[in-house]
């Protein structure tokens, strides 16, 4: 049997919307991009939300909207994607990289206070395998030093802290759309927020500083744009919008058969001797974004085997993450000391991500729970 680790959900509804967008006179900044827009503002429960090319682009807007820039310091995990850390360089601040929780593999709050120094500008929370932060302690750092949050909510579409959706927690929330998130339009990202000045330096930036659109500009028959700041082309064109769009009238119905695969990887596999399953914490739900388990010493066989074998079985897994403090360029660049990071130095080589998604069998859940068990 194989078992891929991640297959997209695309439906003849998908199909049709994008078939709808290319038929349409706009193929970008148009109104599907609109309308995939207020999907997800209604859904995380925010004012505004701008859409944009990628959730890299959408980290690297909401800091510049927040003015970070040389001299500053952000404040991200190092147990997560480079992304988080790169859009901190983009924008020309230094990443302070902290260690997380053993259980949730969430940013350590202890980890965070020791980090703050005055050049401190924000914190970057990931909200892990699609599980929240404790965001009651980071959001009392952040007023307690005068620290901007910008979630990165790559994993957590749907995700809640004490039934407040990620995104709508911070400053600004940030997601992503890739083919194995929760939703995908391809490539594509969004920011959330409450503030509309943050809003509306965000979508200034990401069509190049303009001050007005080409299709405000025929709706308003005016020729004359300015350039008034140094933008980008972060657009999130309507080909993809319209993927996007269809997709996020399902994010419940999505979310609800990730959570019931993992309660049966739950009920087959934690009785296995050297094994951890993802850990729930008190006030959170967890949508499983990843479905990452925990090869503990006592296991029969370390993570690098065990991953060895699956892959021999035709089981597609993943390791997320190897930690960016041991990673080449930030050695180079951003050097910091190997003892301040315990918990991630020991999870590199502990956790496993087994295959999750969507029109995922029981007949495969079981395979894979049995090659888990196999000497």
């Amino acid at each position: 049997m194989k078992v891929p680790y991640f297959i997209p959900c695309i439906t003849d509804q998908d199909k049709r919307t994008i078939m709808t967008a290319l038929r349409s006179r706009w193929l970008t900044n148009g109104p599907m991009l609109e309308k995939f827009e207020n999907n997800i503002r209604k859904f995380v429960g925010t004012k505004h939300a701008i859409g944009v090319g990628s959730a890299t682009q959408s980290l690297h807007l909401s800091l510049r909207a927040l003015d970070i820039g040389p001299g500053d310091e952000v404040i991200v995990p190092t147990f997560t994607f480079a992304a988080t850390a790169n859009a901190v360089i983009y924008c020309g601040a230094k990443p302070i990289l902290t260690d997380v929780d053993s259980k949730t593999f969430n940013i350590d709050p202890i980890s965070i206070k020791n980090k703050i120094t005055k050049r401190t500008k924000a914190i970057i929370p990931v909200h892990y395998g699609g599980q929240s932060c404790d965001m009651d302690v980071i959001t009392t750092i952040s007023r307690k030093y005068g620290l901007s949050i910008v979630e990165d909510c790559a994993h957590a579409l749907g995700s809640k802290f004490k039934n407040k959706h990620c995104g709508n927690i911070g400053n600004l929330g940030c997601f992503s759309f890739y083919p194995t998130k929760i939703i995908t339009s391809g490539e594509g990202g969004m920011v959330t927020t409450n503030h509309p000045r943050l809003s509306k330096k965000i979508q200034l930036l990401r069509s190049q500083g303009m001050n007005i659109l080409p299709h405000q500009r025929e709706l308003k028959n005016k020729w004359r744009y300015d350039i008034i700041d140094l933008g980008y082309n972060y657009r999130l064109d309507e080909i993809r919008a319209g993927l996007g769009f269809s997709q996020s009238n399902r994010i419940n119905y999505i979310n609800k058969m990730r959570i019931k695969i993992a309660k049966k990887y739950n009920k087959l596999i934690k009785n296995i001797n050297g094994i951890s399953i993802p850990a729930t914490k008190e006030n959170r739900n967890h949508i499983y974004h990843l479905y990452t388990i925990k090869i503990e010493k006592d296991f029969h066989q370390g993570r690098n085997d065990l991953l060895k074998k699956l892959n021999i079985k035709q089981i597609g897994t993943s390791i997320q993450y190897y930690p960016l403090h041991l990673m080449s360029y930030y050695k180079k660049y951003f050097p910091q000391k190997i003892s301040d990071f315990p918990i991630s130095n020991r999870l590199k080589d502990q956790v496993l991500c087994l295959p999750i998604y969507v029109g995922m069998t029981d007949k495969q859940i079981e395979y894979v729970v049995n090659v888990l068990k196999s000497n």
